[in-house]
């Protein structure tokens, strides 16, 4: 949630219709991101390449597993047709 508690609507590109909403974020917010980022580095930066890469084929099966689901919302935010967002999830991953 932004600061302001303002949002920004999301529409749909190929209808038009209002799909959702995201937070108005400002500098504040930015900032915030990206100290947590950096806290989170700490840690990560610490993990092995083996660590990194079973959560990483974890992820990848995450998304294969609702690449159906993933490319409906896909569709939806971007006005893409289902085969095309259905590719972009498999690449994705």
């Amino acid at each position: 949630q932004a600061d302001t508690g303002q949002t920004i609507d999301v529409n749909n590109p190929a209808t038009g219709l209002k799909i959702g909403t995201v937070p108005k974020a400002g500098k504040a917010e930015t900032r915030r991101a990206i100290e947590a980022a950096n806290e989170a580095f700490k840690s990560w930066r610490k993990t092995t390449a083996l660590e990194r890469s079973k959560l990483l084929r974890k992820l990848h099966d995450a998304m294969m597993d609702n690449q159906d689901v993933l490319a409906e919302l896909l569709t939806i935010e971007q006005g893409k047709s289902l085969f095309e967002s259905k590719g972009e999830i498999g690449s994705a991953a």
